[in-house]
């Protein structure tokens, strides 16, 4: 594959050239090597570190987590025990928002069974109104 300008990366994996300054700048990408005109030129080993953030991030974990877990992984340290705990807290804020929604959809329910369809003056909609 060779080396690619970020407009190529961008293309390739769907970003926006602005995520992969942000991620440079942040530290989840090593800098970049500069062309003598200045223009960042990546090689597929920061392809395949962007593939990895994306399926990081398409697991719900936060940009601060990724960046231990590589972080952890330059040191030479295999960063499983670290992700296993990132995403075992990820599935509980899942079963949190799960049982805030269920919560809600009780509540919701119950709020249309019996027929309130009425306004009576001075309410905008009794259905909210009596919650």
């Amino acid at each position: 594959m060779g080396r690619m300008f970020i407009g190529d990366v961008a293309k390739k994996l769907d970003l926006n050239p602005r995520t992969i300054r942000y991620y440079e700048k942040i530290g989840l990408l090593p800098k970049a090597i500069r062309t003598d005109s200045g223009y960042r030129i990546y090689s597929s080993d920061t392809i395949y570190r962007l593939e990895f953030i994306l399926k990081a991030k398409g697991l719900g974990l936060k940009l601060e987590d990724i960046k231990e877990i590589i972080d952890i992984h330059n040191r030479g340290e295999v960063p499983c025990p670290c992700t296993t705990a990132f995403l075992n807290n990820k599935i509980s804020e899942i079963d949190e928002k799960m049982d805030a929604l269920s919560a809600l959809k009780i509540k919701l329910t119950k709020l249309l069974k019996p027929a309130r369809s009425k306004t009576t003056q001075g309410t905008i909609c009794p259905i909210i109104e009596k919650v």
